[in-house]
């Protein structure tokens, strides 16, 4: 029996979701089949679009600054909304040190409109970037007494009130006749119920669920234990659920992890993946001052990695697994590489296609 989102229950009770995950990369050197930004945004749309053909239910972005890959979210996820109707859409995560709230609010709104409520929004403080306190170019200084990290969570404060239609500015009565508190514009029902914090931490899991939030949980830990990946991830989730059910919220929450899943069928799978035995391991390092363990990559034959991620202890407990997926190889290896999983792998965690 584990922790999930209708309080105690069995694992067969959980309705399984797979989405992939974009770090959307782009270099133009030799073998890259996505050498500019342009190719980048407009890939990742049609791999979208690709994706849900397939089944796949999420098709999420990673958010970094300063560095060739995707930085501004809401107009790529726009237009996979429009060019889309059942594929969730969503980030993993924004670094909310970088973002105005206000206008983030906005974005994301507009956004989730014309995805009809699809949207699934990752935030989170963010991971250690090529900028040396990048924020601060943004504009964005914490308070004196304040770190980084305070004012990320500051930020989604401000975020989350906005989205759920509290009053953030005061009207100008010469304009408007009246005074009184004026609500960000537009509003779009439900979006407060649907974002994500990224917790690398077992405490980080359980404020995010004191805040009323769904968990996200990547590859990365920046703690360890000394047991394996997987079985540290599940008990952040497992302290997730409790935390959650302590504090009496009424909603039923979800949780994600990410996972690398390469599987190896062809000649180009094992020229390009091969050789990674040493991805096959948990790795332990430094991080931003703080020892850290990283998941292990998932690759080989598809029926052994449907067997090894059926004994992820935190796969198990997750609702949502993304799936990132190799970056600069363009949209049909990538496609491929989503079929092969729903095909073959996912159903050996409880997964159905979206049809």
């Amino acid at each position: 029996m584990v922790y999930g989102p209708c309080g105690i229950h069995g694992l067969d009770d959980l309705v399984k979701k797979i989405g992939f995950l974009s770090f959307g990369h782009y270099q133009a050197i030799p073998g890259s089949r996505t050498p500019t930004a342009r190719d980048a945004l407009l890939q990742t749309i049609e791999l979208a679009v690709a994706a849900e053909a397939i089944g796949i239910d999420g098709a999420a972005v990673r958010v970094h600054h300063f560095a060739p890959q995707l930085a501004s979210p809401f107009p790529l996820l726009a237009a996979i909304a429009a060019r889309t109707s059942r594929i969730e859409i969503g980030t993993g995560v924004i670094d909310m040190r970088y973002e105005n709230p206000l206008a983030m609010a906005e974005q994301a709104a507009a956004a989730d409109l014309i995805s009809n409520g699809r949207l699934q929004l990752g935030i989170s403080r963010g991971s250690p970037e090529p900028a040396l306190r990048g924020y601060e170019s943004f504009g964005f200084v914490p308070a004196e007494g304040m770190t980084d990290a305070d004012m990320a969570r500051s930020h989604a404060e401000l975020f989350r009130a906005a989205i759920a239609g509290t009053p953030v500015a005061v009207s100008n009565p010469v304009m408007t006749g009246y005074s009184r508190g004026l609500a960000i514009e537009p509003q779009s029902p439900g979006l407060s119920e649907r974002i994500w914090w990224g917790s690398g931490t077992r405490a980080t899991a359980a404020w995010t669920a004191e805040q009323g939030m769904n968990l996200m949980s990547s590859t990365l830990l920046t703690e360890d234990t000394g047991v394996p990946f997987d079985q540290l991830q599940a008990e952040q989730i497992e302290i997730f659920h409790r935390a959650w059910k302590e504090a009496g919220h009424t909603r039923e929450p979800r949780v994600s992890v990410s996972r690398s899943v390469l599987p190896i069928t062809t000649d180009e799978d094992r020229r390009y993946f091969g050789g990674r035995a040493e991805d096959t391991r948990d790795q332990v390092g430094i991080l931003d001052g703080a020892r850290s363990r990283f998941g292990k990559s998932y690759i080989g034959e598809p029926h052994l990695l449907a067997e090894q991620l059926a004994a992820d202890a935190a796969v198990q407990l997750a609702d949502t697994l993304y799936l990132t997926v190799p970056n600069q190889l363009g949209v049909d290896y990538n496609a491929r590489l989503l079929k092969t999983i729903a095909d073959h792998i996912a159903p050996a965690i409880g997964w159905k296609p979206n049809q």
